[in-house]
């Protein structure tokens, strides 16, 4: 088991969010040519999409009086109408119509947010924009792999997104938090391996020879009708900075080489997790549940859906409950134990970020 090595307190307190990286902004059904407003690391962002369509991500506010654009109307080609006074911008967030006057300010501009769009996400990058490269998007690879099937949803968390992170980087909370579904005395029983790279962190727990718990015996008799018997069960937790969690889970028959690399007797899922900061103490959770097995069944894809949604509904209550004690007690620094030894890690690499960018200062 990896041990917890002595951290700085800046690591015990909940920094703030890096903004020299990419987040998912919006599920890509999302954006339409309607405008649609989402507040991203403490901005509002107008979203939409252009007649060719393209996404786009300008300020939620026209240069003039600071009105939401997300409030107006799409206009041919790629431009945007403010709703008060009826400015034009472009895509790139360039006033092109002024009303009443033929002279445009030179001033009149909003700021534009590079986007990019890949596996079934809107990306958007709310810091330099000279540094925002497409390959640095967080590998989500699963969500539109046709060996791959699933679904998900968005949450909004009513926590700092960091608090959503330490929750999935450790998951023997699953064992108390979720003791009717996922969560077992194996958990907290198990050894587990802490590894970390660049900006990533991987945490590997295997358990062997268990009972397999409820959500996942019922998806081993989805692939096997009327399995009975023990089952090897893993997790493997990767984390890519600043926000994306792919969590490799699943059991297989005990004894069939599950370990060694062969999980034909098994099922495979991977619980895919994106974090994204609204405010410094709100988020938004964009997750989806993907498999596979059984790749053209519906009903199980829908089911997988809601039943990790319950799931991850009773986090919901834990995490704004933990939110509400930090408000309340704002001397107060976190202790750790073993079982923190990724989240450590990852803190530590954010605070790498934000040193970057000289804004590493803990949030109240």
């Amino acid at each position: 088991m990896t041990a917890v090595t002595s951290v700085s307190s800046t690591t015990n307190k909940i920094l703030g969010h890096p903004l020299n990286a990419w987040y998912v902004a919006a599920w890509d059904h999302e954006v339409t040519r309607k405008p649609m407003s989402r507040r991203i690391a403490n901005r509002p962002v107008a979203m939409y999409r252009t007649e060719d369509g393209k996404a786009v991500a300008l300020a939620d506010a026209c240069w003039h009086r600071l009105a939401p654009l997300s409030m107006g109307k799409t206009m041919d080609k790629d431009k945007i109408q403010c709703p008060y006074h009826g400015i034009i911008y472009n895509s790139a967030g360039r006033c092109v119509s002024m009303p009443a006057q033929e002279t445009i300010n030179p001033s009149a501009t909003v700021p534009s947010f590079p986007i990019v769009e890949r596996y079934r996400y809107v990306w958007i990058w709310m810091g330099d924009p000279t540094l925002a490269d497409p390959d640095l998007v967080p590998d989500m690879h699963q969500m539109d792999s046709p060996e791959w099937a699933g679904d998900g949803l968005t949450i909004h968390a009513a926590c700092n997104y960091q608090l959503v992170l330490d929750n999935l980087m450790d998951l023997t909370h699953e064992e108390f938090v979720h003791a009717s579904t996922i969560g077992q005395d194996e958990l907290s029983e198990s050894d587990f391996v802490t590894t970390h790279e660049g900006n990533t962190v991987t945490v590997t727990r295997w358990m062997h020879n268990i009972d397999a718990p409820p959500f996942w015996l019922k998806n081993m008799r989805d692939k096997f009708p009327g399995f009975e018997g023990k089952v090897d069960r893993w997790q493997i937790i990767h984390f890519e900075a600043p926000g994306t969690i792919r969590i490799d889970v699943g059991v297989a028959k005990a004894g069939t080489g599950a370990p060694e690399g062969d999980r034909s007797q098994g099922v495979n899922g991977f619980v895919m997790n994106t974090l994204t900061p609204e405010t410094d103490r709100s988020s938004h959770y964009f997750w989806a549940f993907m498999r596979n097995y059984c790749l053209d069944n519906q009903l199980i894809t829908t089911q997988l859906r809601d039943g990790v949604h319950g799931v991850f509904g009773e986090d919901e209550v834990m995490l704004k409950a933990q939110q509400e004690a930090i408000d309340a007690n704002p001397d107060y620094e976190f202790y750790n134990l073993n079982i923190d030894a990724g989240g450590m890690w990852v803190r530590r690499i954010l605070e790498r970020m934000l040193a970057a960018e000289g804004r590493l200062v803990p949030s109240a």
